[in-house]
């Protein structure tokens, strides 16, 4: 009998309670977690966008009964925002969970957590005797332990997570007076957590105003999708062609195939289609219609690209706009377009304009001159032909 199946068979992102990387710190009085948060945010936040968890647990009835008449949440409101200027505040009555947290925490590149209050995907354990009691009671926190952090007077951990953590002797130990160790420790987990680079070649249009398939137009020896392909795999680890559901897979000459499982959305669907697939990846998006697309170009955005915002794109002279179909998008960004389609916007370069990210000046303007009708694929042909001649 063949088994009832409930969820769809979907890739989910690598998520932990609040986002992608997260670090739980237990094991000491919360004022010393709440001081080497903040030590820590400071300082990793010139490169990464830093966010912190914590708990207050001063009695909330306590603090509103002379408190009713200043902010709307004291007088049962479900939300209140307030622009404070420097910095913006939430205030929510709403109940919390991890599928919410996710959605608030989702630009965060690393979020730093009181662990003697949540639970999170990696561990730093504090070495210290005033909660030696409490952290027993935390074993089930310890999943991923990363770095054991010693206090004054403490050479070892303590005897029952020798019992209780696998591998142990092998997790790096340092001095929680040594700030400077836990920074560089956690920048280097930083470092190596950059999400790896594929790259998505747009061949699934229609052609209409061209008249033929612009993927399937040689400009330079090969069909322009072809080509495309092979200039991205210079750049990613895999490169796919983006094709309809519809589109003859034959057509592909055996290249990958990444079908559309979001149809009539053009290239935001293509985009979401990607990033169903493997949500954990950075995606290098080009069109294939931009045949005067060169390595120097690919390389310059590369080697610029900024994983802290959700893409990396090239600021377009002609609309004055970010060009979103030769632009990297960083795995944040997919829940920000599922945002977007959710109100009613399914264009990508809406998507630029309106998101925080890092926008670059293009060195040859040439390179992201797209082609869509028989009149520019004449100019371009010429361009090429006079690029020929001048070599």
């Amino acid at each position: 009998m063949k088994k009832h199946k409930k969820h769809a068979n979907l890739t989910r992102p690598n998520y932990g309670q609040f986002g992608r990387n997260e670090w739980a710190i237990l094991g000491t009085p919360c004022g010393v977690i709440q001081k080497l948060a903040y030590d820590l945010t400071k300082e990793l936040s010139e490169k990464w966008k830093v966010a912190y968890v914590d708990a207050d647990h001063k009695s909330a009835d306590g603090e509103l009964e002379n408190e009713t008449s200043k902010n709307a949440i004291s007088n049962n409101a479900f939300l209140e925002y307030t622009d404070k200027i420097t910095h913006h505040r939430f205030e929510s009555n709403a109940e919390m969970d991890s599928f919410q947290y996710r959605t608030y925490f989702n630009e965060s590149d690393l979020v730093l957590v009181n662990g003697n209050h949540f639970k999170a995907k990696n561990q730093i354990v504090v070495i210290d005797p005033r909660k030696e009691d409490s952290l027993k009671r935390k074993l089930d926190s310890l999943t991923n332990v990363q770095l054991i952090l010693l206090t004054d007077n403490v050479s070892e951990p303590f005897g029952f997570l020798k019992e209780n953590i696998e591998g142990i002797n092998e997790i790096p130990v340092v001095r929680l007076s040594d700030f400077h160790e836990i920074k560089e420790f956690l920048a280097h987990k930083m470092e190596t957590a950059i999400p790896p680079l594929f790259g998505l070649v747009l061949a699934g249009g229609k052609s209409e105003r061209m008249g033929r398939d612009k993927g399937q137009i040689d400009y330079h020896g090969k069909p322009q999708r072809e080509y495309v392909h092979d200039l991205l795999t210079q750049f990613c680890e895999k490169t796919f062609l983006s094709f309809r559901d519809d589109q003859d897979e034959k057509t592909a000459n055996d290249l990958p195939i990444l079908k559309d499982s979001f149809s009539g959305l053009g290239p935001f669907g293509a985009i979401l289609s990607a990033f169903r697939k493997y949500p954990n990846h950075a995606w290098l998006v080009v069109a294939c219609d931009l045949p005067l697309l060169d390595k120097r170009t690919l390389k310059f955005l590369t080697e610029n690209r900024n994983t802290s915002n959700i893409a990396t794109a090239f600021h377009s002279p002609v609309t004055n706009f970010p060009e979103p179909l030769i632009t990297i998008w960083e795995p944040k960004s997919y829940p920000v377009l599922y945002q977007f389609l959710a109100q009613g916007y399914s264009c990508p370069r809406k998507v630029l304009i309106n998101s925080a990210i890092h926008l670059l000046e293009i060195p040859d303007s040439q390179a992201i001159k797209n082609v869509n009708t028989p009149t520019e694929f004449e100019e371009v042909k010429n361009i090429l032909i006079d690029a020929n001649l001048s070599d």
